[in-house]
Order: C-alpha cells, then structure tokens, then sequence
C-alpha cells in the first residue's frame, strides 16, 4: 500500500494551501513561544509539505516586526514629550509629515487587528505604548486644528442678511401707569420710535463654522481615535472646544450669562434690548449656529451615528440652556403691558426654530426644556394681555382733557391694538381656549357678530369696547356738555379711523365701523343743540313784542345783546377746543353755519332795518353774517381768541 500524504490537494496549489491553513491555525491559537514550537514540530510530522512552516511563520513575524519598528518610530519621534514633537512646525503646515504620521498609525492597527497579539507579549505592548502615545499626540493635534481653523461669527454680515419688519407705535417706552401721561400725545411722534417685530432669516443662510479644509483633517484623525477605542477622549475634545466657540459667538450677538434673579432686576429699558438681542441670537444660534454644528458632527464623525448624536449634543447643550434660561427668566417676570409685544416675538422665535431643535437634538432634556419654556412664554402673554386688559378697565383719571382732544388712553390702547393685529396668528392660538366672560347678549347690537370671529378678534372687540365704556366714564367730567359732545367726537372718531385704517377694519367688520361712524352723527347733534340752543333762542320772534314792523326796540336791542355775548362767549371758549381731525372739524363748521347764519340772516333782514337808523346802532349789531362765517372758521383750531376789533356799525 503506497502512502498518498504527499499528494493530498494536488500539486503547488494545494501545497499552498495547505501552508495557508497552517499559518492561520497557529495565529488564531496565539500560543506561547514555547507551545508554538511544538504546535510546529507536530505538523511537520504530520505533512511533509510543512517542513518549512517555520521558516515561514518566523518570517512573517520577521517582517511584521520590521514594519511595526518602522511605525514605532515615526511615532516616538512625534511622542508629544520628545524634543522633535516640542520644535515641530504645526501639523496643517507639514501635511508630508502628517501622512506620514496617519499612515504609521494605521500599520500598527492593522497589525494588532491581524495577529490578535495577546497583552502578555512584549510585542504587544511595545505596540499598545505606541497607539497610547499617536493617541496622545492626535488628540492634541485634533484640539489644535479645531481651534486654529474656527472662524469667528460674523455678526454684522449675518444682521445684513436679516430682513427686519419695524412696526411703528405711539407711545414711549413706559407703562400703563400716571394716566397714560408718559405716552405720545401725538401720532406723529411715532415716526421716531417704532417697535421691531422680530426679524426672519433666509432659509439658504449658510455660514462656515470651521475651515472647510480643516474638515477632512479632522475627520482622518476622529476616525483614527475611535478605531483605537478613544471615542470618548475625541469627542470630549471636540464638545469642549466647539462648546467655547458657541459661547463666544453668543457673546458677539449679544446674548450674556445672568441668572433669573439678574434678569428680573434689570430695568425695562435695558431688558427690551437684551429681549430684542435674544429674539435675534436664538434665530441665528438654531439656523446658523447649532445647525453648522450638526452638520461638522455629522462629516467628522460619520462613521458612528450614536457619536455623531453624542457629540451634537454635548457641543449644544450649554448654548441652548443659556438661551432657555433667559426665557425662562423673561416669562416668569413681572408682567407688564409694555413687555407684551416682546414676549410675543420670544414666543414666536423658539416657536418658528423648535421643530429644527427637535430634529437635530437627541437628547430629550434640551427638548422638553425648550418646550417648557415655550409654554412658559405662552402663559406670560396670556397673562400679560390680560393685565392689559385690567388696565384699561381700571384705568380711572380724573383730570380731563383740556381741549376736548384725543385723550393718550385712547391713543396708547389703540397703537398697542394695531399692532396686536399683526400677532393675530399667534394670539388666536394662545387665547383659542380663552373665557370672554366680558361679552354680554347687547354685544350683537353693538355691531358685535361674535360667531363669526377669531379668538383675536373677539378680545380685542370686548377692549374696545371697554375703552369706549371708560372714555364715556370720562367725559362725564366735562362740566360744559358741549365739551363733553367734542370730546366723545374726537375720540371715538380716532378709534374707528385707526381700526379703518388697518388690519383691525378686516377682523371688526364694516359694521362695526358704521355703528361707531353713526355714534360719531349722534354727538355732533347732541353738541349743536348744547352748545347753539341759547344763541340760536335769541333770533326767534316770541317775546319781542309785535311784528318786523312794529316791534319792541327795547326788546331788539336786548336780543342782538344776548345773541353777541353768547356768540363772543362761544367763540372765546370754542377757539381753545380742538379738533385734530380736519375733516370732522370742517363738518362742525359747516353744521353750525347752517343753523347759526341763515337764522341771523333772516332775523336781521326782518328786525336790522328798526335798529340802524337809531343812535348807537352798531352797539347792537355788531356782525355781518359774513363776520360770523369767518369768525366761525377759527372754531376747534385749539387756540384760545378772542374778539378784540368788533366792527361796530355808525349811524
């Protein structure tokens, strides 16, 4: 029987792999020195084709030592503790050297992955001491590229590309209190201050965060450090420097540390403009900021997604938390008409940037505070509308005004009114749920058509309406109901041209707007028979006493008497009252006209003529109905006249 050892598999090829399987069954096993040489000795008894499996395995040990010797090397000579490392340029500036360097690490690594080499090996640690000290030198390379390639936040360029919508408003920056005085007493000095309504940001905003070049680096070293198990140590250094520059940008745009309690001690005036500064910072810091952040995460660590999750998170979380906090400080304040609008656009921009929080935040703490804060700003606008609303309500001055005018609770309310309007979305959907206890079943007659309204609409038609019941309270302070009549006028008629003149005419309606125009009808008679009944009583015939023809002269010269001191009383009292708006002024003027000139027209064509031919004639008929027309014309102009050069008629 004739052996057939030699001849299993078949010829060179066989043998091949025969010596393949062998190598693989002695590197697997790992054995000691000792027992390898056995393992060996036992095979080549066995085959007579492994007779040189030795040769070879020691070999190959050969040559993979001289490579690793050769890492080793360029390792130790970069070793962040040797003197070549303490005189090396920066590794951006030598990228020969650099290679050099990734590729010496990438040796040992494989090596370590291929031969499994036990820790008790000399080999094996002489190759562990050599990827603790390349993961030394790498971190430290990392926070050096990391730093050296950040680019600075460009906050000027990035307010250009902010298109901002101002709304302008009436009042100061004070608050409801000491009668509204601290208010504008004139719509025209709005042009001067103006109430900024947020700001958008172009949705392809884009800006570098770090130097795009300095991104490939990064990512070969991160790859690096997280085969060899320093993931941790990588990302640690990654959050901490990526954290700092966050800080700082927050600092350019403005935004600083405080504690609630430091924030609620800040006057109104300053805190308006940190408010302002944050509305701005939390729109940048989510578009631009922490959305460039996502993305450098995402390309440096896109080998792992949990890492790219853990260390969006840690890099972000102290950003948003000083964002929130100053929110939370803000919505928990002391609530005041003036902060509404404020609030109203901190509202809106954690409301417009949350859904991209929610997306690129894995940790669910950041999100549920951000949502927490939402709903806190939520509720202090509800409140804060709420102590608006009271303030009208209560709102109880007793000092009129002296000329009738516009008075500055009717201004304040309404500027502040019309620029609600243009939160409208927003506040339907904080006030959806709302009582409106304030509605009573007249509402409908008022003009009122309450289920046909938004939640927005309905609030503001009840303070309206509260507005117009405290000016009404207000006019009852007029001692001359004439003046109260102008001041009714002047008022109401301001509160249906701001709301005409408005997004306000399209959520109250045209009959709303008619209703109030039909009021403004109302006083205008109610101030002509006030203020003309007297004067216009002295040109009727009863009580003088016969006809044109015959009548008392004693009884004509009284009536031409009264009818000059009512008609000089009037005008010496009336040139102070004011009318602002030129219209309705011009109608008043007209209405008076044409009760008071064809009366005294016709009673001087019927009784002048028993008067002039008589001493002292023009003692008593002092005016031409020409003289009244014009006089009448400095009517409600708000300057105080009077008739110094009568014209007096002679004999």
């Amino acid at each position: 029987m004739t052996t057939t050892t030699t001849n299993i598999g078949g010829g060179g090829a066989g043998e091949d792999r025969v010596l393949a399987t062998a190598q693989q069954i002695v590197k697997r096993l790992n054995p000691s020195k000792e027992v390898r040489e056995d393992m060996l000795l036992i095979l080549q008894s066995f085959d007579n084709r492994l007779s040189n499996i030795t040769d070879l395995i020691n070999g190959e040990d050969s040559r993979t030592e001289d490579r690793f010797e050769v890492a080793e090397k360029v390792i130790l000579r970069w070793d962040s503790n040797s003197e070549a490392s303490r005189h090396s340029i920066p590794w951006e500036d030598s990228p020969d050297e650099a290679a050099e360097y990734l590729s010496a690490v990438d040796d040992i690594l494989n090596m370590m992955d291929g031969l499994s080499i036990q820790s008790s090996n000399e080999f094996v640690d002489r190759a562990e001491n050599a990827v603790q000290l390349a993961m030394l030198r790498l971190e430290e390379e990392f926070r050096h590229i990391l730093i050296r390639n950040t680019v600075p936040l460009d906050a000027e360029g990035l307010y250009g590309s902010i298109r901002r919508v101002s709304l302008s408003f009436a009042s100061n920056d004070g608050e409801i209190d000491d009668e509204f005085e601290s208010f504008g007493e004139d719509d025209r000095d709005a042009t001067g201050r103006f109430h900024e309504r947020g700001a958008s940001l172009g949705d392809d905003l884009c800006v570098d965060l770090i130097h795009p070049d300095a991104v490939v680096e990064l990512k070969e070293i991160a790859d690096r450090m997280i085969r060899s198990g320093y993931e941790k140590e990588c990302v640690q250094v990654y959050s901490t420097v990526r954290r700092d520059a966050l800080d700082e940008s927050l600092v350019i745009l403005g935004v600083e540390k405080l504690s609630i309690e430091e924030v609620q001690k800040i006057e109104w005036k300053i805190l308006d403009e940190k408010m302002k500064k944050w509305i701005q910072a939390v729109k940048i810091g989510v578009r631009v900021l922490l959305t460039g952040e996502r993305k450098l995460c995402d390309q440096i660590f896109s080998g792992s997604e949990e890492t790219k999750d853990i260390c969006f998170n840690e890099t972000a979380k102290g950003c948003v938390m000083q964002l929130l906090n100053f929110g939370e400080a803000v919505a928990i304040g002391r609530r005041s008409p003036e902060k509404l609008f404020r609030i109203l656009d901190m509202y809106d921009a954690l409301d417009d940037v949350l859904p991209d929080l929610e997306i690129m935040m894995t940790d669910e703490f950041g999100v549920c505070e951000a949502r927490g804060v939402l709903g806190a700003l939520g509720d202090a606008a509800r409140g804060t509308f709420c102590e608006f609303e009271n303030a009208v309500q209560n709102e109880a001055s007793r000092k009129p005004m002296l000329s009738g005018e516009i008075h500055p609770l009717a201004r304040y309310v309404m500027n502040y009114v019309r620029l609600l309007v243009d939160y409208s979305k927003t506040l339907n959907f904080l006030l959806e749920d709302a009582d409106d206890d304030g509605f009573t079943n007249d509402d409908a007659e008022n003009g009122l058509e309450l289920e046909n309204v938004s939640p927005i609409a309905r609030r503001l038609l009840l303070l309206i309406t509260t507005l117009e019941s405290n000016l009404d309270e207000k006019s009852k302070l007029y001692e001359d109901g004439a003046m109260r009549y102008i001041f009714l006028m002047n008022n109401i008629l301001y509160i249906v041209q701001k709301v005409k003149d408005s997004e306000l005419g399209k959520l109250l309606g045209d009959r709303w707007v008619r209703k109030r125009r039909g009021q403004v009808r109302q006083y205008a008679t109610s101030y002509l028979r006030a203020s003309w009944s007297k004067t216009l009583s002295c040109l009727k015939d009863e009580g003088i006493g016969g006809s044109s023809s015959n009548a008392s002269k004693v009884a004509l010269k009284e009536r031409f008497k009264s009818f000059n001191a009512c008609f000089e009383d009037i005008y010496r009292i009336q040139t102070a009252w004011k009318v602002p708006d030129s219209q309705l002024r011009e109608e008043l003027r007209i209405s008076i006209s044409e009760k008071v000139i064809p009366a005294y027209r016709s009673f001087m064509g019927r009784f002048g003529s028993q008067l002039e031919g008589g001493r002292h004639a023009g003692k008593y008929i002092k005016y031409t109905p020409d003289d009244l027309e014009n006089y009448l014309l400095d009517l409600f102009e708000g300057t105080p006249c009077v008739i110094h050069h009568l014209r007096r008629k002679s004999t």
